[in-house]
């Protein structure tokens, strides 16, 4: 396995002006990442999204770091699918710029209210999803869906989707904390995950039970009325060890990617997440 991180992980520092986006090519390199990811581009004066991905790739060839993934927004209930689609191929060229091999987008946001409910929605749009996925591949990229947005949250809708889509080129990023927001064991889930990964986020969360009292500040809640915060990965509840060694004996060997999104200083959280996670991989590894 190799390690990357997000420059999501480094949102703190963004919205203080303290870095840009670009910027967390070298701070990666010089926490010792194997690779950076890049979540949806912020590009900085005037320039368009085609001329600051051209920037960051010169900047990750400067620093001999590759950029591992590229993780996008969408929603093919909310506007018209075909829209959509053409706009998502458009993220697949950015991904193609900065050089990443992989590109994450999501499906849907909300619950469907049509009859039929994410079955049917899942139904719905596959087709074009599988379209974004066949483009993509003309340039050397595989698609993704992760277990995100609350909808798409759970390791058997996942898996229901990406069986509907049902083309080689489209797999799942599997985001071993997330499983959380939906209720759900990370480590059983990672196993259901294990045939259709491509890319791993790992990241942790601190849990309050949902019967008790809104914890407070920096905690949202799961679907099932749990509050959940964020957290340094190895601070939190998420088994990551576990889900690390369920994903090596089910043979893959691809990138792992720190998400960090705790209260808790961003560069400190990466630093320790990253620690930790070559930590658990040392410990698997001589078992």
């Amino acid at each position: 396995m190799k390690f990357s991180v997000s420059s999501y992980s480094f949102s703190q520092y963004f919205r203080k002006g303290i870095l840009e986006q670009k910027d967390a090519v070298c701070k990666a390199k010089e926490l010792g990442f194997d690779a950076v990811e890049f979540t949806d581009l912020q590009p900085t004066g005037n320039l368009s999204a085609e001329q600051y991905a051209n920037k960051i790739r010169e900047e990750c060839e400067k620093n001999k770091l590759p950029v591992s993934s590229y993780s996008v927004g969408a929603d093919f209930l909310k506007s018209d699918v075909r829209e959509t689609v053409e706009e998502l191929k458009k993220k697949v060229d950015i991904a193609h710029i900065l050089g990443a091999p992989f590109l994450r987008h999501d499906v849907m946001y909300q619950f469907p209210h049509e009859r039929g409910g994410w079955r049917a929605a899942a139904l719905k749009i596959s087709n074009a999803i599988r379209e974004v996925s066949e483009y993509a591949h003309s340039k050397g990229i595989k698609t993704m869906v992760e277990n995100h947005g609350f909808v798409m949250q759970d390791a058997d809708r996942v898996e229901y989707l990406i069986n509907e889509v049902n083309h080689p080129n489209f797999g799942w990023l599997c985001d071993m904390g997330n499983f959380l927001c939906a209720d759900e064991k990370p480590e059983i889930c990672c196993g259901k995950a294990a045939p259709y990964v491509f890319y791993v986020h790992a990241k942790d969360f601190i849990v309050k039970d949902g019967k008790g009292a809104d914890p407070g500040e920096g905690f949202f809640q799961s679907r099932g009325g749990n509050y959940l915060r964020g957290t340094i990965i190895g601070h939190g509840v998420v088994p990551v060890m576990q889900c690390l060694r369920v994903l090596k004996n089910n043979g893959f060997d691809g990138y792992v990617s720190v998400e960090f999104e705790g209260i808790e200083d961003c560069m400190l959280g990466i630093r320790i997440g990253l620690d930790n996670l070559k930590k658990y991989l040392s410990n698997i590894e001589n078992k």
